[in-house]
């Protein structure tokens, strides 16, 4: 087929459908439209994943076998997310454990336990945590913790504050994890003294929330891009819905970050696609959302480091799965 996704007849005579199915990695055909839950479209992207593509954020709800503490999203589960990778054509995932769980990470280490080695998590924990309870995460698959210091326009409340992420990041920095934030870009600037004291690596959620029409004129920007400089900051790259003046389907004003982000350090940037993004009644179609990926990193080798390499070495996937 002359890329790197599957071909159905390649894949069968290469591999055990069986056995790769157990890993996580599923053949793409190139004709199958996929209906998936929670995201419109149907149509497969026209950028082609390169093998072991990994979704940097995403999350599962599974509100029969997980009671949540919060309001939830309608139910998005493992095997629904199946149908969104076999659309995509990735591969590798990190689950965000979501703000409607509180602190029970509970459906975050079932969802790793089946996606297998392909899969990592994201946590959210309290300041009395054990060492016993963190090692126990740490078997899981879990590789940061995450602090949202916003509440949903869904009417959750913040489970998180500012105090926590200070000592809970010389907690888990230990473990070689990162702390992950989900604040506002004005949230970022005011707390631009802690960012500078914290030992752990940082990870700033949907491309730190960079407020519109400013996007890369706001200090945020700024601070973000002096904090990768330093060699311990990362970026997801994903729509941030909450952050764009032009909106659907170009989002031109949050391609422009992206671009910008992109150009001066590719190898800190990840890729999230949020499903099932939380918080929106209308869902967007995930394939255009990947597709602008070829907007912010036209070239496929960067592309690849995104989708691919800068995961592995985040997140601690092998390279041979």
């Amino acid at each position: 087929m002359g890329d790197l996704r599957i071909g159905r007849r390649s894949f069968l005579q290469g591999a055990g459908l069986a056995a790769l199915t157990a890993a996580g990695i599923v053949p793409w055909e190139s004709q199958t439209q996929i209906a998936v839950p929670n995201s419109s479209g149907m149509e497969p992207p026209r950028v082609k994943a390169p093998a072991f593509a990994c979704d940097c954020h995403h999350h599962i709800y599974d509100t029969a076998r997980f009671p949540a503490v919060q309001r939830p999203e309608p139910n998005a589960s493992v095997t629904e997310y199946r149908l969104f990778q076999r659309r995509m054509g990735t591969t590798r995932d990190v689950i965000v454990t979501p703000s409607a769980y509180g602190r029970d990470n509970r459906v975050t280490l079932d969802a790793i336990a089946q996606f297998g080695a392909n899969a990592r998590g994201v946590a959210v924990i309290r300041p009395t945590v054990t060492d016993t309870e963190l090692a126990a995460l740490a078997r899981g698959g879990i590789r940061g913790i995450r602090f949202s210091l916003n509440a949903s326009p869904n009417g959750n409340k913040a489970i998180t504050t500012l105090d926590m992420i200070e000592p809970l990041s010389k907690r888990v920095n230990a473990l070689g994890w990162h702390v992950q934030i989900n604040m506002a870009g004005e949230q970022i600037v005011a707390a631009e003294d802690l960012w500078d004291r914290i030992p752990s690596v940082i990870v700033f959620d949907h491309m730190g929330h960079i407020p519109q029409p400013l996007g890369t004129k706001h200090p945020s920007f700024a601070l973000v891009r002096r904090l990768i400089d330093k060699g311990r900051t990362w970026v997801k790259l994903s729509v941030t819905y909450d952050n764009t003046k032009d909106g659907p389907p170009t989002y031109a004003d949050v391609t422009k970050v992206a671009q910008a982000y992109v150009q001066a350090a590719p190898e800190r940037m990840v890729w999230g696609s949020n499903w099932p993004h939380p918080n929106e009644t209308n869902k967007p179609d995930d394939a255009r959302l990947f597709d602008l990926l070829a907007q912010w990193a036209p070239s496929e080798a960067t592309r690849h480091r995104i989708l691919v390499e800068n995961p592995q070495a985040l997140y601690g996937f092998t390279s041979n799965i």
